[in-house]
């Protein structure tokens, strides 16, 4: 079961159900393979709104391998995307909003 506070998600991808996590190692992959040199750089990118295929495969692969899968991009390029594009990218953007966005609150340590 995915656990949203630490930036899980569960999502339904090719018949099969995954938990998604853009772990501090799937962001290092990810930096790695759009050639951005921080975090910055990688939320800038994906604040572009543009994504291509290779973009969303190696994105929900390395979430996939956040979330403790063992599945290699080739893999993730081979399921099928029965739900279309569509669903596809609503998947990444919840997944972009749980480790990008603003979170929840928490009060300050007195």
């Amino acid at each position: 079961m995915a656990n949203l506070r630490r930036g899980e998600i569960t999502a339904e991808i090719g018949g099969e159900t995954f938990v998604l996590c853009l772990t501090l190692g799937a962001l290092a992959e990810l930096e790695d393979a759009f050639g951005v040199e921080d975090l910055a750089g990688l939320g800038e990118r994906f604040a572009r709104g543009r994504l291509s295929a290779g973009d969303m495969i190696r994105l929900i692969g390395a979430a996939i391998r956040g979330g403790g899968g063992a599945m290699s991009d080739r893999e993730v390029a081979a399921l099928p995307i029965g739900q279309g594009l569509e669903n596809l990218a609503a998947i990444i953007a919840r997944l972009l909003a749980v480790t990008f966005g603003p979170g929840e609150a928490t009060p300050p340590n007195p």
